[in-house]
């Protein structure tokens, strides 16, 4: 692995993602309220599912929780639209589900192969030129790669992704890049 993808330099840059400086001048009146307020519910419904207790005081604990971990984490300046993406919330809804048909469909074609007796795999290593604007977009794409099965995303930078496929078949559809439109799609305008 190569040095330059494990450092941050001057420039904030790392495995070939622009990160842009930290911005203390959003106020009040700015985007930032909503991603606090996102995140002070999806972390108080995360304390309910995983604790089970509807009982007053403990669900005012879990909120109070839920507002102090949020408040120290404004104060440390990690909230932004890269870390909780609420912006993709209602396209989340059509990709997700088209995302899942791919995994079951790759996971049979899988299953198949090895399966079979004389395990048909043609193993190939491609790389796809990602279409999507920001780092988010970009992240979305080599995991829904790596997610489906027979694929994985080996090496990620905005202007390429290199992918292990399992046979050449799997390679083929990562060419035909109706998984790039779609994830392009998902990310929406930059």
């Amino acid at each position: 692995m190569r040095n330059e993808h494990l450092r941050l330099d001057n420039d904030r840059t790392a495995a070939g993602f622009r990160v842009p400086p930290a911005d203390h001048t959003l106020s009040s009146d700015g985007p930032l309220p909503m991603y606090r307020l996102s995140t002070i519910v999806v972390l108080f419904v995360f304390w309910l599912l995983l604790s089970g207790y509807f009982e007053p005081f403990l669900m005012a604990a879990g909120a109070a929780s839920a507002i102090a971990v949020v408040w120290l984490a404004h104060r440390m300046n990690v909230i932004d639209r890269e870390g909780h993406p609420i912006h993709l919330g209602w396209r989340a809804l059509l990709y997700w589900p088209w995302l899942v048909k791919e995994m079951v469909k790759s996971a049979w074609d899988v299953s198949r192969i090895i399966l079979h007796p004389r395990l048909p795999i043609s193993p190939e290593i491609v790389r796809v030129k990602p279409t999507q604007k920001t780092a988010v977009g970009v992240v979305i794409y080599a995991n829904s790669i790596t997610l489906t099965p027979g694929t994985i995303s080996v090496e990620v930078g905005m202007d390429e992704i290199v992918v292990h496929a399992l046979t050449h078949a799997g390679a083929q559809g990562l060419a035909e890049g109706d998984m790039d439109r779609r994830v392009s799609r998902f990310e929406g305008p930059a």
